[in-house]
């Protein structure tokens, strides 16, 4: 039997590390998962990325184990990234010889094919998984089992002490302090500020969101506007042809267009 921490480098699972030491509870493995956009590229912000890299360091030094970085693998272990199966052919039904695309809003494929496609395999049964809740989040306090152990509710440690530990020790996510979404930077149900934050600081990967929105046969978003509107949207928020507060309306672009026509 092992005793497992998995961690999101979170606030919560950053203190939970702390809490397994200091009360001297038994550690055997730290692992985390992770999503890949392609083979070289991660799903996270790049931001998050480096600050992950960084955690990896501090981990090793203060706890003498090395994180395990796990991802979902296909039958032969090969990595599966979200550009593989966003063009993985369907080979049977009645979309027979199309690509998947973009995930619909509900079950997504993402989210079996990727982020618990990556945990198969990953603890073995009887071993104890050490988990991140926080005394204060009741509603998640339902998983904890004989295998599921919570470190930060066994002492009554919340939120806002996870918070300050971090502060404290200067290993605060760039997701709490620069408002990047804990996610992945291509994904379908993030909002238009996290869009227009992708545009603006990673070109480079919204240049490649751009391609499969080019080809997906699925809309981006399931109201049916696209990467390219958005794309559209921001370059005319930028020249002040549009708001960019709530005001905003997706006519104003069709209106701008007619104008432009009669024009």
């Amino acid at each position: 039997m092992s005793y497992v921490a998995c961690i999101s480098y979170g606030k919560d699972s950053l203190k939970m590390l702390d809490v397994i030491k200091t009360r001297g509870l038994p550690l055997d493995r730290i692992i985390t998962f992770d999503v890949w956009a392609t083979d070289t590229i991660l799903a996270e912000f790049p931001e998050v990325t480096e600050f992950k890299k960084k955690m990896d360091v501090y981990i090793k030094e203060k706890y003498g184990i090395e994180v395990e970085h796990l991802y979902a693998k296909d039958e032969n272990g090969n990595k599966v990234t979200y550009e593989s199966w966003f063009y993985r052919v369907f080979e049977s039904g009645k979309n027979k010889g199309r690509i998947y695309g973009f995930p619909f809003q509900r079950v997504a494929w993402c989210n079996s094919r990727l982020k618990m496609g990556a945990r198969v395999g990953a603890i073995n049964t009887g071993d104890i998984e050490y988990i991140g809740i926080a005394y204060d989040e009741r509603k998640r306090h339902k998983i904890i089992s004989e295998t599921k152990v919570a470190p930060l509710v066994m002492f009554g440690i919340d939120e806002d002490m996870c918070g300050l530990h971090c502060q404290y020790e200067n290993i605060l996510s760039p997701t709490y302090e620069d408002s990047y979404r804990d996610g992945c930077w291509f994904c379908h149900n993030q909002g238009v500020n996290q869009l227009r934050m992708l545009r603006r600081k990673h070109p480079q990967l919204w240049k490649l969101l751009l391609k499969w929105d080019a080809d997906s046969p699925i809309t981006f978003k399931a109201d049916g506007h696209t990467v390219h509107d958005y794309d559209r949207r921001f370059e005319q928020e930028e020249q002040g042809i549009v708001p960019a507060d709530r005001t905003f309306r997706w006519t104003m672009l069709d209106e701008i267009r007619q104008v432009r026509f009669i024009v």
